[in-house]
Parts: C-alpha cells; sequence; structure tokens
C-alpha cells in the first residue's frame, strides 16, 4: 500500500463519499504524458503564430515585389518613350537639314565643304535605338546609347542652329542683292539700237554702244529698275539731261537724253519708281532713252539684266 495512494471525494450535497486509488508509478506517469501534451500544444500553437507572421510578412513582400516589378515595366516604357523621341528628334533634325540644303539650291548658296555634316566632318546619322531588342537583354545598354546619342544630337543641333544662321543671314544678303540688281525694263517702248558695235549716225564709224536705246513718246514714264541711290541729275554733254543711279553690288545704271527729272540727286528710290520722263536732249535723234548697266565701271549689255 505503501507504492499507492488514495484519494476521498466528498460531495457538499450529502451524498456518498467516494474514493479511489493509484499507483504512484501511474500518477507520475499521467504528470509526465500531461507535461508532454502540454508542451507539444505550446509548440504548436508557438508555430502556428509564427507561420500566420510569417504569411504575413511574404504577402508584404509580394506586394512589394508587385508594386517593384510594375515600377520596372513604368520605368521600361518611359525609356523606350524616351528612346523614341530621340529617333523622332533625330529624324526631325535630318529633316531640317534636308531642307536647308534645298533653300541653298534654289537660293544658289553654296555651303562650306566643313559644314556640310550635321553630326560634324565625318559624322555618320546615328542608327535609329532599337528599343525592343535593348530591353530584351538589358536596359543599361539603352540608358547607354540615349546618352550618347543625346550627345551627338546636341551637338548636331548647336550645328543646325548655327546653319540656319548663316542662311538666313546669306538669304538677307542675297535678297538686298536682288533687291538692287536692275531685273526690268526702264521704260515702255521699243529698242532702237542694241548693245555693241554699230555704225554711228553721227560719225559714220564703227564705235561700241554701250547701252540700249528704248524709244517711246517724249514724256513717257522712266522707272528704276531695282533699288538704289541717285548720285547724278542734270545736264552733262553729249547725254544731255543724264540721271544715275547707284544700286550697289559695284551696279550703276544711266539714263540719258532725259526730258525732265522726277527725284533729285541723294534721293533713294526703289524697283518701280518713276524717276524721269523720256526726252530727246543731247545728241539725239529722236526721243528715246540711252539706258546703260555698269558693273564695277564696266558697261555690260543691259539685257543681261532685264527679265520682263
Amino acid at each position: 500500500m505503501r507504492n499507492r495512494i488514495t484519494f476521498i471525494l466528498l460531495s457538499g450535497n450529502g451524498s456518498r463519499i467516494r474514493q479511489f486509488s493509484s499507483s504512484k508509478l501511474a500518477l507520475a506517469a499521467g504528470a509526465v504524458l500531461s507535461i508532454a501534451v502540454l508542451t507539444g500544444i505550446g509548440w504548436l500553437v508557438q508555430d502556428y503564430l509564427s507561420l500566420k507572421n510569417t504569411a504575413a510578412q511574404v504577402a508584404v513582400l509580394n506586394d512589394k515585389v508587385t508594386s517593384r516589378d510594375a515600377e520596372i515595366v513604368h520605368q521600361k516604357r518611359q525609356i523606350e518613350c524616351f528612346a523614341n523621341e530621340i529617333n523622332q528628334l533625330k529624324m526631325n533634325l535630318v529633316a531640317l537639314d534636308s531642307f536647308e540644303k534645298k533653300i541653298r539650291v534654289i537660293a544658289n548658296l553654296e555651303k562650306a565643304a566643313e559644314e556640310d555634316n550635321l553630326f560634324g566632318v565625318g559624322g555618320a546619322t546615328p542608327e535609329d535605338l532599337d528599343t525592343g531588342l535593348l530591353l530584351r537583354r538589358d536596359q543599361s545598354d539603352l540608358i547607354r546609347s540615349m546618352h550618347d546619342q543625346i550627345e551627338q544630337l546636341e551637338g548636331a543641333s548647336f550645328n543646325q542652329e548655327q546653319d540656319f544662321s548663316s542662311l538666313l543671314g546669306q538669304l538677307k544678303e542675297k535678297k538686298n542683292l536682288l533687291a538692287c540688281t536692275p531685273s526690268i525694263r526702264p521704260a515702255k517702248g521699243w529698242i532702237s539700237s542694241g548693245f555693241g558695235y554699230r555704225i554711228s549716225p553721227f560719225t559714220g564709224r564703227r564705235e561700241l554702244h554701250a547701252a540700249f536705246d528704248i524709244a517711246n513718246r517724249e514724256g513717257s514714264p522712266i522707272i528704276a529698275p531695282a533699288n538704289g541711290v541717285v548720285t547724278y541729275a542734270k545736264k552733262k554733254g553729249l547725254y544731255g539731261n543724264l540721271l544715275i543711279i547707284d544700286h550697289g553690288y559695284g551696279l550703276v545704271t544711266r539714263y540719258g537724253h532725259l526730258k525732265s527729272f522726277e527725284v533729285k540727286r541723294g534721293a533713294k528710290v526703289k524697283r518701280g519708281d518713276v524717276v524721269a520722263k523720256m526726252g530727246n536732249t543731247g545728241r539725239s535723234t529722236g526721243p528715246h532713252v540711252h539706258y546703260e548697266v555698269r558693273l564695277n565701271g564696266v558697261p555690260v549689255s543691259p539685257e543681261k539684266y532685264i527679265l520682263n
């Protein structure tokens, strides 16, 4: 009996007393089993809570990964968009360069050989960025290529700006030259004597007639064939009443045998302005205007400067 333990259970309602006994070994085994069960349950609860916490962390990480993937996709699309814009900008610069060359051809303005290449001396137009291929490989390759081409485009843009500035200046100069170049008949009528050698009606000798004689009724208007400044407007020997207009660029026109002047010395005239009236003064055989064109002091045929 020493190895057994008796338990007596008393009821509060007056019912009979219950007792039972158990060996010390069985009680010890039960206690160990209970502790083991409780310990196991504790580990299970701890594992469950740990797994639950890990699952929450995994969910957060998944959200971050998903967000990062979406951001990467967005960045790749932006890089691709920027690359396409670089390609378009390059096309626009090439188109502007082509347009400038067409204008130079039309205006007969040559470009210096060292300025003929948009991307520098010996430089070729960069190849278009292949966004699809480079993005599949490594976007750093595309970014590197974009950086290189941006530097090239900056240089090309500067060159194009300089070229257009030069072209504008040349066109303005060309415009001024064209405005000051005699290009229309100074009077209506018929050419009674052309430029070249002829038998003089006064001396009967062969001599150079360095002008056009345009005949019409006395008093017919005479107009300036180009912009210029009146440098002479008075009587001069065999010319009779003589008008001289300096058009610049070495070009000078003379009008002889005039009846009257409509402008004075120093006046600025434009193409089409009436400057005098046709007459028969000086050594003349009838009403006409003696029209000379001189380039750097040398008489040239007015026919070269009459476009109408």
